[in-house]
């Protein structure tokens, strides 16, 4: 697994109730639920990093 990185987020305070309201209906933190709607968002737009093994084992085509 990755080393995880810590930062800071400056987020509208609106936005964040909404997002803990969700977190809390998921059974989530709010920093899992936030992690999990980044990593949704990058896998559906086709941005998901691929590590070295996947990538020899399925090499992208042109």
């Amino acid at each position: 697994m990755a080393e995880k990185k810590v930062f800071a987020l400056r987020i509208n305070e609106e936005l964040l109730r909404a997002v803990e309201r969700w977190a809390a209906d998921e059974f989530r933190s709010v920093n899992g639920q936030l992690e999990w709607m980044i990593s949704k968002a990058v896998k559906d737009a086709g941005r998901s990093p691929v590590s070295n093994d996947a990538e020899s084992d399925n090499p992208k085509k042109l």
